[in-house]
């Protein structure tokens, strides 16, 4: 496999164009993890939660963790080796599932992987939650070490920054998007400069580049050692959108800025708080604000909030692309879905996820109440989805690429035993905060698993009652039915039979177009169609077509246009002179259900406020005729 570079990062001019993508990477790719020193560490000497005590062998040890998490987890694991595993440039959960899918064997290997993949992508909407709600209440908290008195305003604040936030998702993030990466760049520069403002005072710090240092702190701490190791988790959570936004840059520039500006840059603070709770161990309260001087503090705290709206910006805009994912994939009911860029094809607003994203974010504000108590919550669903992570790149490098089984299963066992440790210790805090993402991946997860069974039952009877194309067309004569001046298109799942809207419109109307089209619309395991292999075009005979459209599960299916592009192969169509034929399947309950009984109310509510096919497909409204049937379910 190999990696997305995009064009021209080597072409005359490369260089300069190197320069750009690594500069945008910095505000997209790098937010969630460059705003982690925040909080990262002063969570580590929470007395309330470990009991911690800051000395120079804990704060030491503490170090060295953070460090060698950030070189096996993100240096090696994510840069090194998850970022091979693109799916034609892209990357994701969703995608390495795809490519996973690809590579497994029969059985239920399969069904083992979709269920992976949906349990990450859940988790990954409750991290969409909670990343914005603890990044930007830490920023605002830097108001309290300015000014105390400020501190009943904090939650108010940070509360409406967030409502600002998602107000402005619908108007698109393209004008602003442009200044992200520059001001991540003053925000790393920042933070390294802070850190060795603070390391001059006491150069011994840098000893914690020792990995002996962890070691040490296990052994003088030993339970209190693993209980900490759920707050240094905080100062990896990022790490998994270095792979899910290589289809945006390329595996070159996000390697680039992670080796030369933010690695650096994050250690340098790192350090220098660890060099300053060794001066001042009082500071332990907020060692990230208190390294700064006095005169700096209220630009700080402007930079800080600017660069942590700038983290759950990517976070939220990575939902909307994940959940456009989701429902090209089938696990998820059709979305309405909105392109805020005539340039950029990947940048888009879900009304219905951005909704749901910012409640649940004032929730998590209005009743954590500080970032310290949602750093309870924070790691449970990261470090989950990292696990899951490894598990789906073992298929992908054993089954997929041929990799030796033993070399693969050590490399990955490796990573397995760190994010499990990692999990475990974040576990330990499931009653103190983290039962919230963990609550919304179950909920999240029975909707997907639910919508996809609730199609596949659907699915499965109406093909049993579908008629077979063929045994319908020899039935066709001369003699009727009568035939009509235009071109009827038919959309249906069931490539091989007659969809059940023709049955229908025959049945009522007793008339049949002059040209038929049979169109089914797919969606792909991979990101991306071409337009040269969008369509496939097959004659039936007796003026009936067969058309397939192929689309990538990143792309949204405009079926006009796709319509008109088969003029190339001799299928032209007049827009106005076609009529679209929309099955409405009606869902009732059976006595007998296929599903549980809730699951079965559940698919149905979800069926019934789907968004409709006709806005779904962008087909124009006025050309479309719905005919209905009812289903048991």
């Amino acid at each position: 496999m190999t990696g997305s570079t995009p064009t021209g990062a080597y072409a005359p001019g490369g260089q300069d164009r190197m320069r750009t993508l690594v500069v945008a990477a910095l505000g997209v790719v790098f937010g969630d993890i460059g705003t982690s020193p925040l909080y990262a560490l002063r969570e580590c000497f929470n007395t309330a939660e470990t009991g911690l005590a800051v000395s120079e062998t804990n704060v030491l040890g503490v170090l060295s963790l953070i460090v060698w998490s950030q070189v096996l987890l993100i240096t090696i694991k994510y840069t090194a080796f998850m970022m091979r595993a693109d799916n034609q440039g892209q990357g994701g959960i969703l995608a390495l599932m795809a490519l996973a899918m690809r590579g497994a064997e029969g059985g239920r290997t399969p069904r083992i992987l979709i269920m992976l993949g949906a349990i990450g992508a859940a988790l990954f909407f409750g991290d969409g939650m909670i990343t914005p709600a603890i990044s930007v209440l830490s920023a605002v908290e830097g108001l309290e070490v300015a000014a105390p008195w400020l501190e009943p305003a904090v939650v108010p604040i940070t509360l409406a920054v967030i409502v600002g936030l998602f107000a402005v998702q619908s108007h698109g993030t393209e004008n602003v998007g442009r200044l992200f990466g520059p001001v991540t760049a003053v925000w790393f520069v920042v933070l390294a400069a802070l850190g060795l403002w603070q390391i001059v005072g006491r150069p011994e710090i840098v000893l914690a580049l020792d990995p002996r240092r962890a070691v040490f702190f296990f052994v003088e701490n030993r339970w209190i050692g693993f209980v900490t190791l759920g707050a240094v988790f905080l100062a990896v959570t990022g790490a998994e959108a270095l792979y899910a936004d290589i289809g945006h840059f390329g595996r070159r520039p996000i390697n680039l800025a992670w080796l030369w500006l933010v690695w650096p840059a994050l250690t340098l603070n790192y350090f220098g708080q660890g060099a300053l709770l060794l001066a001042d161990p009082e500071a332990a309260r907020n060692p990230f604000y208190l390294m700064a001087p006095g005169w700096a503090l209220y630009p700080l705290i402007a930079l800080a909030t600017a660069a942590t709206v700038i983290a759950s910006q990517a976070v939220i805009s990575g939902a909307f692309s994940l959940a456009s994912q989701a429902v090209q994939l089938g696990f998820l009911p059709r979305l309405e879905v909105r392109h805020t860029s005539e340039h950029e094809i990947g940048q888009i607003y879900v009304p219905r996820i951005n909704l749901l994203l910012m409640v649940g974010v004032i929730v998590l504000v209005a009743g954590f109440r500080s970032s310290s108590a949602l750093a309870s919550a924070y790691g449970i669903a990261v470090s989950a989805t990292m696990l899951i992570d490894g598990i789906l790149f073992w298929f992908v490098a054993r089954r997929l690429w041929g990799w030796g089984v033993l070399p693969t299963t050590l490399l990955v066992a490796v990573f397995v035993l760190v994010d499990f440790a990692f999990l475990s210790a974040n576990a330990l805090k499931l009653f103190e905060g983290g039962w919230f993402p963990v609550l919304v991946g179950i909920g999240i997860v029975m909707v997907m698993m639910t919508w996809r069974e609730g199609r596949r039952i659907v699915g499965t009877q109406l093909r049993e009652a579908d008629l077979p194309c063929a045994s319908f067309l020899a039935r066709l004569n001369g003699s009727g039915p009568a035939r009509v001046a235009g071109t009827a298109v038919f959309l249906t799942g069931n490539r091989e039979g007659v969809p059940y809207a023709l049955l229908h419109n025959l049945k009522h109307n007793k008339v049949i177009h002059d040209r038929v089209v049979l169109l089914t619309v797919r969606t792909l395991d991979v990101p991306f169609v071409s337009e040269a292999e969008r369509a496939r075009i097959e004659d039936l005979g007796k003026g009936f077509w067969r058309v397939t459209l192929s689309y990538g599960f990143k792309q949204t299916p405009h079926v006009p246009n796709a319509l008109d592009a088969c003029a190339a192969a001799g299928g032209k169509f007049d827009l106005m002179q076609t009529s679209f034929f929309l099955g409405r399947e009606r869902l009732v309950p059976k006595v007998r259900p296929l599903m549980t009984r809730w699951r079965e109310r559940l698919y149905i509510a979800m069926q019934r406020s789907q968004t409709s096919a006709t806005d779904f497909f962008q087909i124009p409204p006025n050309r479309v005729v719905e005919l209905g049937t009812q289903i048991e379910i």
